[in-house]
């Protein structure tokens, strides 16, 4: 039992993309220190495809070990120890699957959450869990974790035989800091078919031929997992003992992050993908499986789907050049006539479910600030679409919506949302899952509940307004993308 508020805790999130951040904050949400460290990304193996998305999870621990001893190093720099660091938590990406052996090394590399190959296996377990997908009001797509597992038993049964244990991306990093590798929670576990109702794996995943005692054991985000081992303290200067409490998805950990606090809110987080995240009092049920509910910590449903619309793409268009300089141009270039439906890859999740869909572009650019500038408007359009969406399903958003994630960092970015949705956009002074997982660290820790700490630790750095003067123009442009998709079978 802690009996006196520690001076700071941790967190860390991204563990599964191509960076691995941690921050370090007190108990007023004020971040003394952070880090990233960067590696490879996606590798390419065969039998390689479009659909196919793989990372190297060796690379993950040593990443995570720089990162933890810069942030330390700063930190200390202002006089914050590794002791008064009391405890962290880990969010990564939902849907990405470590399989492990017998001494917990991974055989191969971690199917990643965008990786949407399982489309034959994602069709059988709708089939086989009709009921329960009925119950939950989802149905499995491709991307899940529990598909993906399917899919190795039956393409890589060699493997699929000597996997002792389907670890999450953030649940491997738990177990290189602790050595507990068989823990996780049950936002974590959604993807991988975990029954948030029953609180139960449930026994039609057994019926495939995965057995359920190689998932993991299941506890509410925000629970104490185990504390910093001996060997991990020496790796990353970390003290021994440390706590280490379970987070969430870095969807779910944003959503904590954001500011939304109250069932009717609702966090966009735009980062390589745009995930929409809410909190309702009751479970909303899609028929067409686009939006699932995860569970919050306090009890209340979180609706959320997942675009494939991104960061990426625009990324990709910047080539390597200055992304501030690049908006810089797109403000003072003004609104693109083009329309954009800008997918990176193959495959989209919400706001249709079509994993062949691939983007598009209506018109000709002028110059490559034309089609930059149409990039990040045609991301807020789909993101518009998203929430009527949402609307129709019963879950409709208010007019301040919270933004985080790395794409929240743009000005002018922000700006073009806030006038294509017709909402104030509200953005945190830390618009990150990093923060939500030290939210998390803090429940229990310095504070009874997570909802207690948001109110502590969460601070609004900025608000955005839609101009009412951009408003025929871009409903002009999303009616544009609507037909567009229409034409295409997508709606």
């Amino acid at each position: 039992m802690i009996r006196r508020p520690p001076r700071s805790t941790q967190s860390r999130s991204s563990a599964a993309s191509d960076v691995y951040k941690r921050q370090i904050c007190d108990s007023r949400g004020v971040v003394a220190a952070e880090a990233s460290q960067g590696f490879a990304p996606d590798v390419d193996l065969p039998p390689a495809g479009p659909s196919y998305h793989e990372q190297d999870v060796s690379q993950w621990w040593p990443a995570a070990q720089a990162a933890i001893r810069a942030a330390l190093a700063q930190a200390g720099s202002v006089g914050v120890s590794p002791q008064a660091v009391r405890a962290l938590a880990v969010t990564s990406t939902s849907g990405t699957l470590v399989p492990l052996g017998a001494d917990r090394r991974p055989l191969g590399p971690a199917l990643m959450y965008n990786d949407s190959r399982a489309v034959a296996q994602a069709e059988q377990l709708n089939a086989l869990a009709a009921d329960f997908n009925a119950r939950l009001g989802r149905s499995f797509q491709p991307s899940f974790g529990l598909c993906k597992i399917l899919w190795v038993a039956q393409h890589d049964p060699a493997r699929f035989a000597q996997v002792a244990l389907w670890a999450h991306a953030g649940d491997y990093l738990v177990g290189c800091l602790t050595g507990v590798y068989d823990v996780s929670d049950y936002s974590t576990a959604l993807k991988t078919g975990y029954d948030l109702l029953e609180q139960r794996w449930p026994a039609f995943i057994a019926q495939t031929g995965i057995p359920l005692e190689r998932l993991p054991r299941i506890v509410a985000p925000g629970a104490v997992i185990g504390s910093v081992s001996a060997s991990a303290a020496e790796a990353t200067g970390l003290a021994l003992g440390t706590v280490v409490r379970a987070g969430m998805t870095d969807a779910s950990a944003a959503l904590l992050a954001s500011g939304a606090a109250r069932p009717g809110e609702w966090n966009s987080t735009l980062g390589t993908t745009l995930v929409l995240k809410g909190i309702s009092e009751t479970l909303v049920r899609d028929p067409l499986g686009r939006v699932y509910c995860h569970l919050h910590p306090l009890g209340w449903w979180l609706p959320g789907a997942a675009s494939s619309v991104g960061g990426e793409r625009l990324r990709a268009l910047a080539a390597g050049q200055s992304m501030a300089l690049l908006d810089q141009q797109a403000a003072a270039r003004g609104p693109s006539r083009l329309v954009m439906y800008p997918l990176a890859r193959r495959g989209e999740r919400f706001p249709f479910v079509a994993p062949d869909a691939e983007g598009f572009v209506i018109g000709q650019p002028e110059n490559d600030t034309d089609l930059y500038r149409a990039c990040l408007e045609g991301v807020a359009l789909v993101e518009r679409l998203c929430y009527d969406v949402l609307a129709e399903l019963g879950a409709p958003a208010g007019e301040r919506l919270y933004v985080t994630g790395g794409g929240s960092r743009s000005a002018v970015w922000n700006q073009i949302r806030a006038d294509a949705l017709g909402r104030q956009l509200a953005r945190p002074e830390q618009p990150e899952s990093a923060f939500g997982a030290a939210l998390l660290a803090a429940a229990g820790t310095l504070y009874d509940d997570v909802a207690q700490a948001a109110r502590a630790m969460v601070r609004i750095a900025s608000v955005v307004d839609p101009d009412p003067a951009a408003q025929a123009y871009y409903d002009d442009q999303y009616a544009r993308l609507v037909e567009a998709c229409r034409a295409r079978g997508y709606l």
